[in-house]
């Protein structure tokens, strides 16, 4: 794969793998983080270099990948006096990974092609792990050909990197990708709990109805922590609920009914309010066992 000069702005539990997957194939590579203790300590393990703001990261990168918390963190990175794109040349390429809304995918794309700048919105779903395996899954949104030009960039830490249409499509996607799994866990939850009130042997259950059709890649890695009640790794629960605030603002907008999602969106909140915050959106079933 062609060498390239590479920006990645945030280091949190995925952009830090993900920076390190691109500075392992050989990039020259350029990162920011808010916390400079976290880029330090990122420089430290993969030997590239940091940059005090968006700005100064960006500078002369051919391509800016980023990955941060919500809209306001990319209007923040992106967008303001020394966001990424007041330092961006024409030609360059802008990709975000942020799970972030359809409508502020859009607006940094206005924003970006209005200074000669391509952008792809490209949300990722497969968690801390696939990131730190480099196994990703990656929806994108944006132009045809600038995605042709980046996809190379992007197996370097996915196994499947898709183009979903113009801009917003990848956060689109990412929304129907966050209200399956909403529904599923709490199956899941739903069915485990009722398999031990039942007196069978859960993980002998899990086993053999993995093996049909309620098989599914929650079930597999999830179900037996969740039976042995383990919740302290994973994709957090505080996260989950930013992701599902932004599907319950899109139905509204394009008319679409989520009553599950809305559902399972409240029993999160009952999962914070244990102070579960930052379990692991599997412990869904703890409300179950214990629905004080």
């Amino acid at each position: 794969m062609e060498k390239r000069k590479l920006a990645f702005l945030g280091l949190g539990v995925m952009g830090f793998p993900m920076a390190g997957h691109l500075a392992r194939a050989g990039h020259t590579l350029t990162v920011y983080n808010r916390n400079p203790a976290k880029a330090a300590l990122w420089v430290e393990k993969f030997g590239a270099r940091s940059e005090p703001t968006p700005a100064a990261a960006a500078r002369g990168a051919e391509v800016v990948l980023m990955c941060v918390g919500n809209d306001d963190d990319v209007r923040a990175v992106t967008l303001a006096a020394n966001g990424a794109l007041s330092a961006m040349e024409r030609g360059a390429t802008l990709v975000d990974h942020t799970t972030a809304s359809a409508g502020v995918a859009r607006e940094v794309h206005a924003a970006a092609k209005a200074r000669g700048v391509d952008f792809l919105d490209a949300p990722v779903s497969g968690g801390q792990a696939g990131a730190e395996n480099g196994k990703l899954t990656i929806m994108v949104g944006g132009d045809a050909n600038s995605f042709a030009r980046i996809e190379p960039v992007l197996t370097t830490y996915a196994r499947a990197v898709t183009l979903m249409g113009g801009p917003g499509s990848g956060q689109l996607t990412k929304m129907v990708n966050q209200i399956c799994i909403a529904g599923l866990v709490q199956a899941l939850s739903e069915g485990l709990d009722f398999a031990r009130r039942a007196g069978l042997d859960v993980e002998q259950v899990i086993d053999v109805i993995g093996k049909g059709a309620a098989q599914s890649w929650q079930m597999d890695n999830r179900g037996k922590t969740m039976n042995a009640d383990k919740f302290d790794f994973g994709f957090a629960v505080d996260w989950m609920r930013k992701d599902l605030a932004i599907c319950l603002a899109e139905a509204r907008r394009n008319g679409g009914a989520l009553p599950v999602t809305a559902l399972v969106d409240q029993f999160y909140a009952r999962i914070q309010a244990k102070g579960g915050g930052r379990w692991d959106t599997s412990s869904l079933i703890r409300l179950l066992r214990d629905p004080a």
